[in-house]
């Protein structure tokens, strides 16, 4: 996992993740980015110059057919306690409210129950599976769809929940993930949920994919302009 580990690491070290004493719940959603996450924290946990935990936790929203049971196998496995929270969430956003844009509703539900059983099994910091490509993606789709120029942060602090959210893979490139032989060796659930694949997000993704096509190190520049402390060049007004 030498191409997951690599860049994880000096996300790591250069956004002061992970400090020592800290309890860290990672969130498994059951797809590829997760659970690549979770293995490769485990993997870093042996090596790290600091001492920390992990604790793996999932939010069930209650969507037919998901059987997280493999995922609960896999902790077991590599010795890192599962949690997984039932909830109703499908059935309040596709049910009670019939949303018609159900992921908004749906991610912020999400969000909160994972924030707050953070919160109940004292971890202090939240790892979420999130890549380069993804950052990427969000940045274009804030700027087709609200109109500024805006991606996620490396690390968040959440100041009400008193928890840091922390972003590992933000320098890990999702076809090293893809194509990676260890990656797809571990258990991935797929998603039952009846938006999946029609959603705005899905047409940024094929809109970047096919830029990718003719600017292959579009990652890499579209992630150094997101960190370039002096962006723009202010408008002549002549």
């Amino acid at each position: 996992m030498k191409k997951i580990l690599g860049p994880m690491r000096r996300a790591i070290q250069q956004f002061h993740m992970i400090e020592n004493g800290d309890r860290i719940a990672v969130g498994l959603s059951g797809g590829k980015d997760s659970i690549a996450l979770l293995a490769a924290l485990a993997r870093y946990q042996k090596f790290a110059p600091v001492q920390f935990d992990l604790e793996a936790v999932t939010i069930d929203a209650g969507l037919d057919g998901m059987d997280f049971s493999p995922l609960i196998t896999y902790c077991h496995d590599i010795h890192v306690p599962y949690t997984i929270l039932k909830t109703s969430i499908a059935t309040v956003v596709f049910d009670i409210r019939n949303e018609s844009n159900p992921c908004s509703l749906c991610a912020r539900m999400r969000r909160g129950a994972l924030h707050n059983l953070c919160r109940k099994l004292k971890c202090n910091k939240l790892a979420l599976g999130h890549h380069a490509d993804d950052a990427v993606e969000t940045f274009f789709l804030s700027l087709f769809y609200e109109g500024r120029i805006n991606t996620f942060q490396p690390v968040t602090f959440l100041d009400r929940k008193q928890i840091t959210l922390i972003r590992p893979l933000v320098f890990v490139n999702e076809k090293d993930i893809v194509y990676n032989s260890k990656c797809q060796s571990l258990p991935i659930i797929g998603s039952t949920c009846p938006a999946d694949g029609f959603t705005k997000r899905e047409d940024v993704k094929n809109f970047v994919a096919k830029l990718r096509t003719d600017i292959p190190d579009l990652n890499q520049k579209v992630l150094s302009a997101i960190q370039n402390p002096h962006p723009f060049v202010p408008w002549s007004t002549d």
